[in-house]
């Protein structure tokens, strides 16, 4: 799949798996540096017929395009923060290599993804993002958080903030918080 339009080879390192998005999105994922099985994500988006630059993608963006969607279907979005959050509870770390190849096996996490924006169609052409490129973003970010820091929570604290229909600053405060 990988070209010189399209490769996904990030500071010489090859990912762990590349996945294409509705032809608008290839997002790679590598062998992060913060535990034994982190991850990190990367992607490249289509705009005006060609690839941008590998960009990481981060909670500040997700929240933004969140709230777009939001404010056109705030009924929709709230339905699809619902299922994040359900997610959110059901999102176990990584705790070995084979759970790692089986959650980045292409194939499973497209169709569970699939599955998962069908319910959202009226959120589809709102926004920056597709919905399945964001269910996909927020899987993966709630799998690497869960895997770093037992404890982790930014994430899900996002999710709430967003659902809850808090002030711009704090929503803005808890994406950015590092």
């Amino acid at each position: 799949m990988a070209n010189q339009n399209t490769s996904m080879v990030c500071k010489g390192q090859e990912p762990l798996c590349e996945i294409p998005i509705n032809g608008t999105y290839i997002l790679g994922i590598y062998k992060g540096t913060l535990s034994e099985f982190d991850i990190l994500l990367k992607y490249r988006q289509k705009e005006d017929g060609k690839w941008s630059r590998i960009r990481t993608p981060k909670h500040i963006h997700w929240a933004v395009d969140m709230l777009i969607k939001h404010y056109s279907e705030p009924h929709e979005t709230d339905l699809l923060l619902d299922g994040l959050l359900e997610q959110w509870n059901r999102t176990v770390p990584l705790k070995s290599k084979k759970e790692q190849d089986l959650l980045l096996f292409p194939e499973n996490l497209l169709a569970e993804v699939n599955n998962e924006a069908q319910k959202y169609s009226k959120l589809a052409g709102k926004g920056e993002y597709s919905v399945k490129f964001l269910i996909l973003i927020a899987k993966l970010l709630m799998v690497q958080e869960k895997t770093n820091r037992h404890d982790a929570y930014m994430f899900k604290n996002l999710l709430e903030k967003l659902k809850e229909h808090r002030n711009i600053f704090e929503i803005v405060s808890t994406a950015t918080f590092h």
